[in-house]
C-alpha cells in the first residue's frame, strides 16, 4: 500500500504540487520580477501592477536567462528587495535555489507555479539531473547510470531539484 506523505512535513512546496499564484510581498523596497516563459508573463504583469516601487522585469525563455538576470540583479541588491518569481515549478525550484545560494532568504521570495506535471529529479548515484513529466512516488529512468529511481518527496534546496533513489539494487 501505497501512503502519500502530508507534503506540509517535506520539503516539497506546495507552489510545486498545485499550480499556485500568491498576491506579491508588497513590504520590498526593491523588487526583481522574474516571469519563465509565455504563461507567466501574464502573473508578472499583476505583480507589476501592485509594486509601488520600479521593479527590474525579466520575460525570460528558461532558467538559465533567469538565474544570469537574477545573479546581475543580486549583485547590487539592497536590503529590502523581493524575488518575485514566476513559471514551470522546476524552473522556480531551480532559480530559488540559485537565490538562497547567492544569500537571499526564503521570505524574501514568493513564487508562482504555471505548471507542476515537470520535475527535475536529482541522482545520487550517478549525479545525473533528469527532466520529465512524472508525479511525486513515481519512478522514472536514470539516462545517466540506467537506474530506476523513485521520486521521493524531498526536494534539495541546494539543488533544485527532487531526490531519486533507485528501487532495485542493481541498475538493469
Amino acid at each position: 500500500m501505497t501512503m502519500t506523505p502530508d507534503l506540509d512535513l517535506t520539503s516539497v512546496p506546495s507552489w510545486a504540487v498545485e499550480p499556485a499564484c500568491p498576491r506579491p510581498d508588497l513590504t520590498g523596497r526593491q523588487y526583481t520580477v522574474l516571469a519563465i516563459g509565455a504563461d507567466a508573463a501574464e502573473i508578472a504583469r499583476g505583480w507589476i501592477a501592485e509594486i509601488s516601487a520600479e521593479p527590474r522585469v525579466h520575460l525570460v525563455a528558461d532558467t538559465a536567462e533567469a538565474c544570469r538576470a537574477l545573479d546581475a540583479d543580486l549583485a547590487d541588491a539592497l536590503v529590502g528587495w523581493r524575488l518575485l518569481l514566476a513559471g514551470p515549478a522546476h524552473a522556480c525550484l531551480r532559480v530559488r535555489a540559485r537565490a538562497l545560494e547567492l544569500g537571499a532568504g526564503d521570505d524574501e521570495i514568493t513564487v508562482a507555479s504555471t505548471e507542476v506535471a515537470t520535475r527535475e529529479i536529482y541522482c545520487p548515484h550517478c549525479r545525473t539531473t533528469t527532466t520529465a513529466p512524472v508525479g511525486l512516488a513515481d519512478e522514472v529512468c536514470c539516462p545517466g547510470c540506467r537506474r530506476q529511481l523513485f521520486v521521493y518527496h524531498h526536494v534539495s534546496r541546494r539543488l533544485g531539484a527532487h531526490l531519486g533513489f533507485a528501487t532495485r539494487a542493481d541498475p538493469s
